[in-house]
């Protein structure tokens, strides 16, 4: 007599903790969807600040070569 009322209290106790461990799962499956969705958003703003960097890498070289080149010539006209 002892022993099924022992077994039912297990497996209530058991179906409880089942329970709490799909709550926490649903959970975790919710958080994990919200870092994907973020390191979608900072992948796509990364991408973005690359081209801006790489532009002006292009603006700061080319400005580089014109002063360069203004030098030169001023070098060359006044001696």
């Amino acid at each position: 007599m002892d022993d099924p009322i022992r077994t039912a209290r297990e497996l209530a106790t058991h179906a409880s903790d089942i329970k709490h461990l799909q709550t926490d799962m649903d959970r975790m499956v919710q958080d994990m969807d919200e870092i994907k969705r973020t390191l979608a958003a900072i992948q796509k703003t990364l991408s973005e600040a690359k081209g801006g960097w790489r532009t002006l890498m292009y603006v700061g070289g080319a400005s580089a070569t014109i002063a360069s080149f203004i030098t030169w010539l001023v070098d060359k006209f006044t001696n």
